[in-house]
C-alpha cells in the first residue's frame, strides 16, 4: 500500500464541510447516487450535470496552480487488481487537484497475495478512513459486489470486459467539446467488441445522449447477440439502440467519430484471429479508411494503442486525432465524478451502515441480471466472472 499527499485516517468528525471549487453556489450533487458502476442507470440530466461540472474542472486545471481545497481532509483509495497507467494516474491527479489525500493499492505487494479476500480488503480500507473507493478488477461484477457490501461511495474503474463508466463519460465529453453536442453525432466503434468494457459503457452513455452508434468488427470478436443482429440487418435485440455492421468500409462511410479498440488477446478464450496482420488488413484504421468518414470526423482511442494493428501511427497522431484531448479530459471528468459523489455525502448526512451487511444498496444502480453473483464472490479468493450481458 502506498500513500500520497497525507495520512488516510483523518477522523471524519474533525472534518469541516468542503468549500466549493469555484465560489459559492457551485453544483448540486447527484441526488441519491453513491456509486458509479456503469452508465446504464444514468439519466441524460445526470450525464449533462457531470459535463457541466467537468467544464469548471477544466478551468481549475488551466490555472497556474491547478489545485483547490474542495476535498481537503477526504481520502480516495485507488484499489487496482489490474495493471493501469492512464486510469490510475488520471484518478490520482483528479483527487489531488481537488485537495484529497490519495492512497494507491495494488494486488501485487498487498495482503491479497497472502489470501485476503476482496471484502476483507475493502473492510480494512474503510476502517483506515477511506472516503471513496475507486476499484479496477479483472472479474466482471466485482465493483457491484463491493458496492453491495459497503457504505463507501464506489467508482468502477473497469471490471473485466463488462464496464468502464468514467472512460465513457470522458469520451462523450470529448465529443461534446468538439461538436458542441452529442445528440445526432454518428459514432463508429470498431474492433474487439466482445472483450471491450469501453464499447459497452459507451453504448449506454452515447445512446442516452442521443448519438447514433455502430459496432463494427470481425465475427469472431463480436458478441453472439450482436452478431445475430448483424445478420438480421443491423439493429434489433440489444440493450441499446445501436447498429451492428461487419464490413468496415460500409460502416465508416460518413461517420463523425471513429473509435478503434485494442485487440485484447489477454481476455480471449482461444485463438479468435488468424493473425494480427490479417486483422490490421481488414479492420485497421488507416488514411484510406478515415478518408471515407465525414470531412470533419475525429479519431478517438481509449488507450493503450497498438499502433500498426487497430490504428496506423499517422492516423493516431494525425490532425483528426483527439486522443490526447481524451486523456486531458479524463482528469476533468473524473474530478467531476469525485466532486459530485463526495458532495452528495456532505448533503445527505451520515452513511447507512446497514449497507455493511448487504441490506442497503445504492439507488437503482443494480439493473436486473447485472452481477447477479455479486454477494457470493466477495468471500472467495477467486472471483467468478459474471456472464456476458450483451
Amino acid at each position: 500500500m502506498t500513500e500520497a499527499n497525507g495520512h488516510p485516517g483523518i477522523a471524519r468528525a474533525e472534518r469541516q464541510a468542503a468549500p466549493s471549487p469555484v465560489g459559492t453556489g457551485f453544483f448540486e450533487p447527484w441526488i441519491g447516487r453513491r456509486q458509479v458502476l456503469d452508465l446504464d442507470d444514468f439519466t441524460q440530466a445526470e450525464i449533462e450535470r457531470a459535463f457541466e461540472t467537468a467544464d469548471h474542472m477544466k478551468e481549475i486545471l488551466a490555472r497556474p496552480i491547478p489545485r483547490v481545497p474542495t476535498l481537503r481532509g477526504r481520502t480516495v483509495v485507488n484499489l487496482f487488481y489490474e495493471p493501469s497507467t492512464r486510469t490510475r494516474v488520471s484518478f490520482e491527479l483528479a483527487a489531488k487537484s481537488l485537495g484529497a489525500d490519495v492512497v494507491n493499492v495494488t494486488a501485487s505487494g498487498s495482503s491479497v497475495e497472502k489470501g485476503e479476500t476482496l471484502l476483507d480488503t475493502v473492510r480494512t480500507l474503510r476502517a483506515l478512513g477511506t472516503d471513496l473507493l475507486v476499484i479496477r478488477h479483472k472479474d466482471a461484477g466485482a465493483p457491484y459486489a463491493v458496492a453491495r457490501h459497503t457504505d463507501l461511495p464506489v467508482v468502477n474503474a473497469g471490471d473485466g470486459a463488462h464496464a468502464h463508466p468514467t472512460q465513457a463519460l470522458l469520451d462523450a465529453y470529448t465529443i461534446r467539446e468538439r461538436f458542441g453536442r452529442v445528440e445526432g453525432v454518428r459514432v463508429l466503434i470498431v474492433g474487439d467488441i466482445a472483450h471491450s468494457r469501453v464499447a459497452r459503457s459507451n453504448a449506454w452513455g452515447l445512446t442516452t445522449l442521443g448519438a447514433e452508434v455502430t459496432f463494427c468488427g470481425p465475427p469472431t470478436l463480436m458478441p453472439a447477440t450482436a452478431l445475430a443482429v448483424s445478420r438480421r440487418g443491423g439493429s434489433g435485440q440489444l440493450p441499446w439502440p445501436i447498429h451492428v455492421e461487419l464490413d468496415l468500409e460500409r460502416a465508416i462511410e460518413g461517420v463523425d467519430v471513429v473509435m478503434p479498440l485494442r485487440v485484447q488477446i489477454e481476455r480471449q478464450d482461444g485463438n479468435r484471429l488468424a493473425s494480427l496482420r490479417e486483422y490490421a488488413r481488414d479492420y485497421g484504421i488507416n488514411r484510406a479508411r478515415i478518408a471515407l468518414a465525414a470531412p470533419h470526423a475525429i479519431v478517438m482511442h481509449p488507450g493503450p494503442m497498438n499502433e500498426g494493428i487497430e490504428i496506423d501511427p499517422d492516423v493516431a497522431h494525425g490532425d483528426r486525432s483527439v486522443v490526447e484531448d481524451q486523456v486531458t479530459n479524463g482528469v476533468a471528468a473524473r474530478m467531476a465524478v469525485l466532486y459530485l459523489l463526495l458532495a452528495a455525502g456532505e448533503s445527505t448526512g451520515t452513511r447507512d451502515h446497514g449497507a455493511e451487511t448487504g441490506e442497503a444498496e445504492g439507488p437503482g444502480h443494480h439493473r436486473p441480471g447485472a452481477a447477479s453473483d455479486a454477494p457470493s464472490i466477495l468471500d472467495r479468493r477467486s472471483v467468478t466472472p459474471a456472464r456476458e450481458r450483451l
